[in-house]
């Protein structure tokens, strides 16, 4: 039954030959048709079997929605050239009316199997729709050091808390000591990677020139 074992060149060529003219094992759809025979196989077809390769990275870039994929799981030696032969077979069986049956009622079973693949189509379209992209954020521990001993450390928070922008967010602060009485501003902050740097940090703490002298990143870590 099936394509044999799959772990084998054997099984492994028997899958190609039947991919030959197929995108997936069964149906227009990657289904759970598709997990189980990928499970079963051992590791990547080699080149020589390139439409059985050509299936298998593409399955594999559904390997995150494997479990969402319509269908449901049977033996894998129930998918294949054989496997599809005695299903056909079992399927003729049962549509084998002693009696005969009319076109009106063929034509009824053709429409009732397309809208169900129709279905399945937008059924994961619409869930592989639904994936939201992740926005990549970071949260940096920033060391503020004034000029000397006499700067006024809650104006100098308060200028650093000015600088705003689109993927920028403030969060708590304190005052450390760092020697002959001064004391550096170390205050956190959540940036989007991808619309905020740390570069845009220095730079727009470093133009408050009365009061900073420098800055340091003391953390950074991706969120």
């Amino acid at each position: 039954m099936g394509f044999g074992d799959l772990k084998k060149d054997g099984g492994v060529k028997s899958l190609n030959e039947f991919l030959s003219d197929k995108s997936y094992i069964e149906g227009f759809v990657p289904s759970q048709a598709d997990v189980v025979v990928f499970a079963a196989l051992a590791s990547a077809p080699g080149s020589s079997f390139a439409h059985a390769l050509r299936w298998y990275n593409q399955i594999k870039s559904y390997s995150s929605e494997h479990s969402g994929l319509p269908g449901a799981k049977k033996a894998v030696d129930e998918y294949g050239p054989r496997g599809n032969e005695q299903a056909s077979k079992a399927k003729a069986e049962d549509d084998f009316d002693l009696f005969g049956s009319d076109s009106e009622e063929e034509e009824e079973e053709t429409e009732a199997e397309k809208k169900i693949r129709e279905d399945r189509i937008a059924a994961y379209n619409a869930k592989k729709g639904k994936k939201v992209a992740v926005i990549a954020k970071s949260s940096i521990l920033l060391d503020v050091k004034p000029w000397e001993d006499t700067t006024d450390m809650k104006v100098l928070e308060e200028k650093v808390r000015t600088i705003q922008c689109d993927g920028l967010l403030w969060g708590q602060s304190k005052l450390i000591p760092v020697g002959y009485g001064i004391k550096k501003l170390q205050i956190n902050c959540i940036i989007e990677d991808d619309k905020v740097s740390t570069d845009f940090l220095d730079e727009e703490c470093l133009k408050f020139d009365d009061y900073v002298q420098s800055t340091d990143i003391a953390a950074f870590n991706k969120i």
